[in-house]
């Protein structure tokens, strides 16, 4: 009887310190959550941005506006009858 108390707690300890510091621990679990809603947060941002990217390929497929406003905006261009004026800043 004297033996199988120590031998009881050794194992009880063996067992907590697997819990808490071993593989599949409670703080590396918490450490996965962690970088789960980190993952998810830049699925999110990922998918809007690829929303948004279709929303502006299919404007440019379909639509006059957004060509002439890209010309507008990255190549300078501008109507004719059409003043160009550069306010500098």
């Amino acid at each position: 009887m004297k033996i199988l108390i120590p031998v009881m707690l050794l194992i009880i300890a063996l067992l907590q310190q697997r819990l808490w510091l071993g593989d599949g621990s409670i703080k590396e679990i918490e450490d996965y959550q962690d970088r789960l809603v980190a993952l998810k947060k830049d699925v999110e941002e990922k998918k809007q941005r690829n929303d948004a990217l279709k929303a502006e390929i299919l404007d440019l497929k379909d639509g006059q506006e957004a060509l002439e406003e890209r010309a507008r905006e990255e190549m300078g261009m501008i109507r004719d009858g059409e003043t160009f004026f550069q306010v500098i800043e």
